[in-house]
Protein backbone atom coordinates (compact mmCIF):
# COMPACT_ATOMS: atom_id res chain seq x y z
CA UNK A 1 0.00 0.00 0.00
CA UNK A 2 1.57 3.24 -1.13
CA UNK A 3 1.31 6.07 1.66
CA UNK A 4 2.07 9.61 1.53
CA UNK A 5 5.61 10.37 2.80
CA UNK A 6 5.08 13.23 5.26
CA UNK A 7 1.96 13.12 7.67
CA UNK A 8 0.40 15.18 10.20
CA UNK A 9 -1.78 15.16 13.43
CA UNK A 10 -5.11 15.87 12.44
CA UNK A 11 -6.40 16.83 16.12
CA UNK A 12 -9.51 14.30 15.82
CA UNK A 13 -10.15 11.12 16.82
CA UNK A 14 -11.69 9.31 13.98
CA UNK A 15 -9.34 10.79 11.75
CA UNK A 16 -5.90 10.39 13.49
CA UNK A 17 -3.35 11.77 11.08
CA UNK A 18 -3.47 13.15 7.24
CA UNK A 19 -1.41 13.83 5.21
CA UNK A 20 0.98 17.00 5.48
CA UNK A 21 -1.15 19.32 2.49
CA UNK A 22 -4.31 18.48 3.52
CA UNK A 23 -6.41 20.62 5.73
CA UNK A 24 -9.62 20.00 8.15
CA UNK A 25 -12.93 21.46 7.73
CA UNK A 26 -16.25 21.39 9.75
CA UNK A 27 -19.47 19.68 7.82
CA UNK A 28 -20.71 23.43 7.53
CA UNK A 29 -17.72 24.57 5.78
CA UNK A 30 -18.55 22.25 2.93
CA UNK A 31 -22.34 22.04 2.60
CA UNK A 32 -25.99 23.45 3.06
CA UNK A 33 -28.53 21.72 5.00
CA UNK A 34 -31.22 21.08 2.69
CA UNK A 35 -35.13 22.67 3.56
CA UNK A 36 -37.59 22.28 0.64
CA UNK A 37 -40.69 21.37 1.26
CA UNK A 38 -43.21 19.53 -1.47
CA UNK A 39 -45.84 21.74 -1.27
CA UNK A 40 -49.36 20.59 -3.22
CA UNK A 41 -47.24 17.37 -4.23
CA UNK A 42 -45.19 19.30 -6.80
CA UNK A 43 -42.72 16.83 -6.85
CA UNK A 44 -44.31 12.90 -6.76
CA UNK A 45 -40.93 10.81 -7.27
CA UNK A 46 -40.66 8.94 -3.54
CA UNK A 47 -36.95 7.99 -2.47
CA UNK A 48 -36.40 5.94 0.40
CA UNK A 49 -32.82 5.46 1.90
CA UNK A 50 -32.39 2.19 3.29
CA UNK A 51 -28.85 -0.14 3.90
CA UNK A 52 -26.96 3.19 2.90
CA UNK A 53 -28.58 3.16 -1.02
CA UNK A 54 -31.65 5.58 -2.26
CA UNK A 55 -34.05 4.15 -4.02
CA UNK A 56 -37.08 4.75 -5.63
CA UNK A 57 -40.56 3.60 -3.94
CA UNK A 58 -44.26 3.74 -5.60
CA UNK A 59 -46.17 6.47 -4.51
CA UNK A 60 -49.37 5.16 -4.81
CA UNK A 61 -48.24 2.07 -2.23
CA UNK A 62 -46.82 3.67 0.23
CA UNK A 63 -47.39 1.53 3.28
CA UNK A 64 -50.14 3.10 5.20
CA UNK A 65 -49.35 6.94 4.13
CA UNK A 66 -51.96 8.55 2.63
CA UNK A 67 -51.05 11.38 -0.30
CA UNK A 68 -51.14 14.34 1.40
CA UNK A 69 -48.64 12.83 3.74
CA UNK A 70 -45.78 13.67 1.16
CA UNK A 71 -46.60 17.31 1.16
CA UNK A 72 -44.06 17.79 3.99
CA UNK A 73 -41.47 15.75 2.44
CA UNK A 74 -38.34 17.31 1.48
CA UNK A 75 -37.59 17.94 -2.22
CA UNK A 76 -33.60 16.47 -2.40
CA UNK A 77 -31.60 16.60 -5.88
CA UNK A 78 -28.89 14.42 -7.45
CA UNK A 79 -25.61 14.42 -5.37
CA UNK A 80 -27.03 14.71 -2.36
CA UNK A 81 -26.34 13.48 0.57
CA UNK A 82 -29.08 12.10 3.15
CA UNK A 83 -28.30 11.32 6.67
CA UNK A 84 -30.96 8.89 8.69
CA UNK A 85 -30.08 10.30 12.41
CA UNK A 86 -33.30 8.84 13.61
CA UNK A 87 -33.54 5.52 16.47
CA UNK A 88 -29.96 5.82 17.45
CA UNK A 89 -30.90 3.82 20.94
CA UNK A 90 -32.22 0.81 19.03
CA UNK A 91 -30.79 0.84 15.81
CA UNK A 92 -26.65 -0.26 15.87
CA UNK A 93 -26.49 -1.91 12.77
CA UNK A 94 -28.15 0.24 9.85
CA UNK A 95 -26.28 2.42 7.54
CA UNK A 96 -27.49 5.52 8.03
CA UNK A 97 -25.89 7.89 5.21
CA UNK A 98 -26.58 7.52 1.28
CA UNK A 99 -26.25 10.01 -1.82
CA UNK A 100 -29.37 11.08 -3.95
CA UNK A 101 -28.51 9.70 -7.66
CA UNK A 102 -31.94 11.81 -8.99
CA UNK A 103 -34.63 14.67 -7.84
CA UNK A 104 -36.93 13.25 -5.52
CA UNK A 105 -38.72 14.03 -2.09
CA UNK A 106 -37.42 11.95 1.17
CA UNK A 107 -39.40 12.09 4.31
CA UNK A 108 -38.16 15.15 6.42
CA UNK A 109 -37.68 13.48 9.26
CA UNK A 110 -33.98 12.95 7.69
CA UNK A 111 -31.39 15.34 7.75
CA UNK A 112 -30.16 16.23 3.85
CA UNK A 113 -26.86 18.32 2.41
CA UNK A 114 -26.03 19.57 -0.26
CA UNK A 115 -22.22 19.88 -0.62
CA UNK A 116 -21.38 23.29 -1.86
CA UNK A 117 -19.61 23.93 -5.18
CA UNK A 118 -16.03 23.78 -4.64
CA UNK A 119 -16.48 20.02 -3.16
CA UNK A 120 -16.57 17.02 -5.15
CA UNK A 121 -20.24 15.32 -3.92
CA UNK A 122 -19.02 12.08 -4.03
CA UNK A 123 -15.82 12.39 -1.65
CA UNK A 124 -17.99 13.93 0.66
CA UNK A 125 -20.02 11.27 1.02
CA UNK A 126 -17.03 8.73 1.21
CA UNK A 127 -15.99 10.48 3.84
CA UNK A 128 -19.60 10.43 6.34
CA UNK A 129 -19.71 6.94 4.73
CA UNK A 130 -16.57 6.46 6.45
CA UNK A 131 -17.72 7.85 9.43
CA UNK A 132 -20.67 5.81 9.14
CA UNK A 133 -19.05 2.77 9.22
CA UNK A 134 -17.10 3.61 12.21
CA UNK A 135 -20.31 3.92 13.48
CA UNK A 136 -19.47 7.95 14.61
CA UNK A 137 -23.32 9.05 15.19
CA UNK A 138 -23.76 6.87 18.01
CA UNK A 139 -21.19 8.87 19.89
CA UNK A 140 -22.18 12.07 19.63
CA UNK A 141 -24.34 14.01 21.95
CA UNK A 142 -24.25 13.58 25.71
CA UNK A 143 -25.96 10.58 27.12
CA UNK A 144 -28.08 8.00 25.20
CA UNK A 145 -29.40 9.24 22.06
CA UNK A 146 -32.78 8.67 20.33
CA UNK A 147 -31.38 10.70 17.30
CA UNK A 148 -29.50 13.81 16.18
CA UNK A 149 -30.40 17.31 14.46
CA UNK A 150 -28.51 19.33 11.70
CA UNK A 151 -27.21 21.26 14.69
CA UNK A 152 -25.44 18.86 16.10
CA UNK A 153 -24.08 17.14 13.49
CA UNK A 154 -22.70 20.38 11.60
CA UNK A 155 -19.87 20.49 13.42
CA UNK A 156 -17.96 17.50 12.27
CA UNK A 157 -14.78 17.62 11.46
CA UNK A 158 -13.82 16.29 8.13
CA UNK A 159 -10.70 15.98 6.19
CA UNK A 160 -10.59 17.92 3.39
CA UNK A 161 -7.49 17.46 0.68
CA UNK A 162 -7.26 19.79 -2.49
CA UNK A 163 -9.80 18.97 -5.53
CA UNK A 164 -7.42 17.17 -8.18
CA UNK A 165 -6.78 14.69 -4.51
CA UNK A 166 -10.69 14.65 -4.08
CA UNK A 167 -11.68 13.48 -7.84
CA UNK A 168 -8.28 11.18 -7.75
CA UNK A 169 -9.92 9.08 -4.34
CA UNK A 170 -12.89 9.31 -5.85
CA UNK A 171 -12.19 7.56 -9.14
CA UNK A 172 -10.16 5.04 -6.72
CA UNK A 173 -12.84 3.83 -4.38
CA UNK A 174 -15.39 3.78 -7.32
CA UNK A 175 -13.49 1.50 -9.38
CA UNK A 176 -12.63 -0.52 -6.42
CA UNK A 177 -16.09 -0.34 -4.36
CA UNK A 178 -17.68 -1.44 -7.49
CA UNK A 179 -15.32 -4.22 -8.23
CA UNK A 180 -15.55 -5.87 -4.74
CA UNK A 181 -19.52 -5.11 -4.90
CA UNK A 182 -19.81 -7.01 -7.95
CA UNK A 183 -17.54 -9.92 -6.00
CA UNK A 184 -19.79 -9.67 -3.00
CA UNK A 185 -23.24 -9.43 -5.19
CA UNK A 186 -21.85 -12.92 -6.69
CA UNK A 187 -21.12 -14.65 -4.09
CA UNK A 188 -24.52 -13.04 -2.60
CA UNK A 189 -26.18 -15.06 -5.97
CA UNK A 190 -24.22 -18.11 -5.21
CA UNK A 191 -25.58 -18.58 -1.59
CA UNK A 192 -29.33 -18.20 -2.71
CA UNK A 193 -28.99 -20.75 -5.34
CA UNK A 194 -27.34 -23.45 -2.57
CA UNK A 195 -29.87 -22.32 -0.20
CA UNK A 196 -32.75 -23.36 -3.41
CA UNK A 197 -30.21 -26.50 -3.77
CA UNK A 198 -30.66 -27.50 -0.11
CA UNK A 199 -34.13 -26.64 0.33
CA UNK A 200 -34.26 -29.13 -3.08
CA UNK A 201 -32.62 -31.69 -1.32
CA UNK A 202 -34.83 -31.86 1.64
CA UNK A 203 -37.90 -31.73 -0.15
CA UNK A 204 -36.74 -34.38 -2.27
CA UNK A 205 -36.06 -36.68 0.29
CA UNK A 206 -38.91 -36.32 2.50
CA UNK A 207 -41.31 -36.72 0.02
CA UNK A 208 -39.79 -39.28 -2.38
CA UNK A 209 -37.27 -41.08 -0.35
CA UNK A 210 -33.45 -41.74 -1.16
CA UNK A 211 -34.41 -45.20 -2.94
CA UNK A 212 -34.73 -44.41 -6.71
CA UNK A 213 -35.97 -47.68 -7.58
CA UNK A 214 -39.46 -47.34 -5.37
CA UNK A 215 -42.85 -47.57 -7.05
CA UNK A 216 -44.51 -43.96 -6.21
CA UNK A 217 -48.25 -43.05 -6.03
CA UNK A 218 -50.11 -39.93 -6.26
CA UNK A 219 -50.27 -37.56 -2.34
CA UNK A 220 -53.29 -35.40 -4.12
CA UNK A 221 -51.36 -32.84 -1.71
CA UNK A 222 -49.80 -30.10 -3.72
CA UNK A 223 -46.32 -29.21 -1.46
CA UNK A 224 -46.09 -32.97 -1.58
CA UNK A 225 -46.11 -35.09 -4.91
CA UNK A 226 -45.61 -38.27 -5.38
CA UNK A 227 -44.44 -40.43 -2.18
CA UNK A 228 -43.58 -44.02 -2.33
CA UNK A 229 -46.16 -46.13 -2.59
CA UNK A 230 -45.69 -47.77 1.31
CA UNK A 231 -45.63 -43.96 2.75
CA UNK A 232 -48.92 -43.14 4.35
CA UNK A 233 -49.86 -39.31 4.92
CA UNK A 234 -50.67 -38.32 8.21
CA UNK A 235 -51.68 -35.72 9.96
CA UNK A 236 -49.34 -33.85 12.38
CA UNK A 237 -51.35 -34.20 15.75
CA UNK A 238 -51.19 -38.42 14.95
CA UNK A 239 -47.11 -38.01 15.66
CA UNK A 240 -46.17 -35.21 17.46
CA UNK A 241 -47.98 -32.99 20.44
CA UNK A 242 -47.71 -29.24 19.72
CA UNK A 243 -47.30 -27.11 23.12
CA UNK A 244 -47.21 -23.17 23.68
CA UNK A 245 -44.26 -21.90 25.33
CA UNK A 246 -44.29 -19.15 27.61
CA UNK A 247 -42.50 -15.82 28.84
CA UNK A 248 -39.15 -16.40 30.84
CA UNK A 249 -38.97 -14.84 34.37
CA UNK A 250 -35.63 -15.05 35.54
CA UNK A 251 -31.99 -13.95 34.45
CA UNK A 252 -29.23 -16.55 33.22
CA UNK A 253 -27.36 -17.77 30.08
CA UNK A 254 -30.01 -20.35 28.45
CA UNK A 255 -30.60 -18.96 25.05
CA UNK A 256 -34.30 -17.87 23.92
CA UNK A 257 -36.02 -17.61 21.06
CA UNK A 258 -38.38 -15.39 19.83
CA UNK A 259 -39.22 -12.98 17.32
CA UNK A 260 -36.07 -12.87 15.25
CA UNK A 261 -34.64 -16.39 13.20
CA UNK A 262 -32.11 -17.22 16.51
CA UNK A 263 -31.74 -16.71 19.99
CA UNK A 264 -31.96 -13.05 20.83
CA UNK A 265 -31.83 -12.61 24.46
CA UNK A 266 -30.73 -15.64 27.77
CA UNK A 267 -32.72 -16.61 30.97
CA UNK A 268 -32.52 -19.17 33.63
CA UNK A 269 -35.08 -21.01 33.42
CA UNK A 270 -34.67 -23.75 30.72
CA UNK A 271 -36.37 -26.84 28.96
CA UNK A 272 -34.42 -29.87 27.82
CA UNK A 273 -34.09 -30.55 24.08
CA UNK A 274 -34.05 -32.27 21.19
CA UNK A 275 -36.76 -30.17 20.24
CA UNK A 276 -38.41 -28.67 17.13
CA UNK A 277 -39.90 -25.16 17.63
CA UNK A 278 -42.55 -24.04 14.59
CA UNK A 279 -43.30 -20.74 14.29
CA UNK A 280 -45.98 -18.78 14.60
CA UNK A 281 -46.65 -15.54 13.05
CA UNK A 282 -43.99 -12.62 11.78
CA UNK A 283 -40.75 -12.92 10.93
CA UNK A 284 -40.45 -16.84 12.80
CA UNK A 285 -42.47 -18.65 9.84
CA UNK A 286 -41.09 -20.71 7.69
CA UNK A 287 -37.94 -21.10 10.27
CA UNK A 288 -38.23 -24.28 12.19
CA UNK A 289 -35.31 -24.86 14.75
CA UNK A 290 -34.10 -28.03 15.14
CA UNK A 291 -32.37 -27.34 19.09
CA UNK A 292 -30.40 -30.28 20.54
CA UNK A 293 -29.26 -28.89 24.44
CA UNK A 294 -31.03 -26.22 26.89
CA UNK A 295 -33.46 -24.14 25.28
CA UNK A 296 -36.10 -21.46 26.20
CA UNK A 297 -38.68 -20.15 23.42
CA UNK A 298 -41.23 -17.40 24.09
CA UNK A 299 -44.96 -17.83 23.89
CA UNK A 300 -45.81 -15.62 20.99
CA UNK A 301 -43.16 -16.87 18.73
CA UNK A 302 -42.64 -20.75 18.56
CA UNK A 303 -44.76 -23.38 19.11
CA UNK A 304 -42.65 -26.30 21.03
CA UNK A 305 -42.61 -29.89 19.73
CA UNK A 306 -43.23 -32.78 22.29
CA UNK A 307 -41.57 -35.84 20.57
CA UNK A 308 -42.45 -39.62 20.95
CA UNK A 309 -41.80 -43.14 19.32
CA UNK A 310 -43.81 -42.66 16.20
CA UNK A 311 -41.84 -40.06 14.46
CA UNK A 312 -38.09 -39.69 13.87
CA UNK A 313 -37.51 -35.80 15.46
CA UNK A 314 -34.75 -35.03 12.92
CA UNK A 315 -36.97 -36.51 9.80
CA UNK A 316 -39.78 -34.41 11.79
CA UNK A 317 -37.50 -31.17 11.51
CA UNK A 318 -36.42 -31.77 7.75
CA UNK A 319 -40.45 -32.14 6.97
CA UNK A 320 -41.25 -28.49 8.53
CA UNK A 321 -38.69 -27.14 6.45
CA UNK A 322 -41.07 -27.49 3.44
CA UNK A 323 -44.30 -27.30 4.74
CA UNK A 324 -46.79 -25.03 2.17
CA UNK A 325 -47.15 -22.21 4.84
CA UNK A 326 -48.97 -20.10 2.58
CA UNK A 327 -51.42 -22.96 2.01
CA UNK A 328 -52.32 -23.56 6.05
CA UNK A 329 -51.42 -20.35 7.73
CA UNK A 330 -54.56 -18.12 9.22
CA UNK A 331 -55.25 -15.51 6.52
CA UNK A 332 -54.85 -12.73 9.31
CA UNK A 333 -53.53 -8.92 9.11
CA UNK A 334 -50.06 -10.42 10.39
CA UNK A 335 -49.81 -13.85 8.63
CA UNK A 336 -50.11 -16.61 11.45
CA UNK A 337 -49.81 -20.76 12.36
CA UNK A 338 -51.50 -21.96 15.17
CA UNK A 339 -51.50 -25.26 16.91
CA UNK A 340 -54.66 -26.20 14.86
CA UNK A 341 -53.36 -25.44 11.75
CA UNK A 342 -50.03 -27.31 12.33
CA UNK A 343 -52.20 -30.12 13.61
CA UNK A 344 -54.25 -30.51 10.82
CA UNK A 345 -51.61 -30.41 8.10
CA UNK A 346 -50.58 -33.99 6.30
CA UNK A 347 -47.04 -35.06 6.34
CA UNK A 348 -45.38 -37.73 3.96
CA UNK A 349 -44.76 -40.57 6.83
CA UNK A 350 -42.31 -43.52 6.30
CA UNK A 351 -41.54 -46.21 9.22
CA UNK A 352 -39.73 -45.04 11.45
CA UNK A 353 -36.22 -47.24 9.97
CA UNK A 354 -36.71 -44.99 6.76
CA UNK A 355 -37.07 -41.94 8.95
CA UNK A 356 -34.05 -42.22 10.28
CA UNK A 357 -32.32 -43.22 7.05
CA UNK A 358 -33.44 -40.29 5.49
CA UNK A 359 -32.79 -37.97 8.38
CA UNK A 360 -28.95 -39.15 8.70
CA UNK A 361 -28.47 -38.89 4.46
CA UNK A 362 -30.15 -35.26 4.90
CA UNK A 363 -27.43 -34.32 7.71
CA UNK A 364 -24.87 -35.59 5.73
CA UNK A 365 -26.21 -33.56 2.47
CA UNK A 366 -27.22 -30.46 4.74
CA UNK A 367 -23.82 -30.61 6.13
CA UNK A 368 -21.63 -30.05 3.15
CA UNK A 369 -23.94 -27.74 1.49
CA UNK A 370 -24.28 -25.60 4.58
CA UNK A 371 -20.59 -25.44 5.11
CA UNK A 372 -19.88 -24.26 1.40
CA UNK A 373 -22.46 -21.50 2.40
CA UNK A 374 -20.56 -20.40 5.54
CA UNK A 375 -17.66 -19.92 3.25
CA UNK A 376 -18.88 -17.95 0.31
CA UNK A 377 -20.66 -16.09 4.14
CA UNK A 378 -17.16 -15.73 5.37
CA UNK A 379 -15.90 -14.16 2.06
CA UNK A 380 -18.43 -11.21 1.95
CA UNK A 381 -17.89 -10.04 5.26
CA UNK A 382 -13.97 -10.62 4.59
CA UNK A 383 -14.85 -8.16 1.50
CA UNK A 384 -17.06 -5.78 3.59
CA UNK A 385 -14.39 -5.10 6.17
CA UNK A 386 -11.76 -4.78 3.46
CA UNK A 387 -14.03 -2.36 1.60
CA UNK A 388 -14.41 -0.43 5.05
CA UNK A 389 -10.47 -0.33 5.58
CA UNK A 390 -10.00 0.75 1.72
CA UNK A 391 -12.73 3.64 2.24
CA UNK A 392 -11.30 4.79 5.60
CA UNK A 393 -7.68 4.94 4.36
CA UNK A 394 -8.01 6.60 1.30
CA UNK A 395 -10.47 9.75 2.52
CA UNK A 396 -8.28 10.16 5.07
CA UNK A 397 -4.58 10.01 3.47
CA UNK A 398 -3.58 6.63 5.31
CA UNK A 399 -3.69 5.21 1.23
CA UNK A 400 -2.53 7.52 -1.51
CA UNK A 401 -4.00 6.95 -4.55
CA UNK A 402 -3.16 9.76 -6.34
Amino acid sequence: MEQYVQMKDSGVNWILDIPSTWNVRVLFQLADQVKNKNKDLSEQNLLSLSYGKIKRKDINNPEGLLPESFDGYNIIEADDIVLRLTDLQNDHTSLRVGQAKERGIITSAYTTLRPSVHVNPQYLYYVLHAYDLIKGFYGMGAGVRQGLNYDEVKTIKVPFPSDEEQKCIVAYLDDQVSQIDAIIEDAQSSIETYKKWKLSTIKEAVTRGIDPNTSMRASNIDWIGDIPASWQLIKVKRVVRIENGSDPKSEGDIPVYGSGADSFRTCGEYKEGPTVLLGRKGATLHIPHYIEGKYWNVDTAFNVVVINDKVDLKYFYYVAICFDYPAYRSQTTLPSMTQTNYNNMKIPYPDIKTQRRIAEHLDEKVKIIDEIIDEKESLIADLEMFKRSLIYEAVTGKRKVV
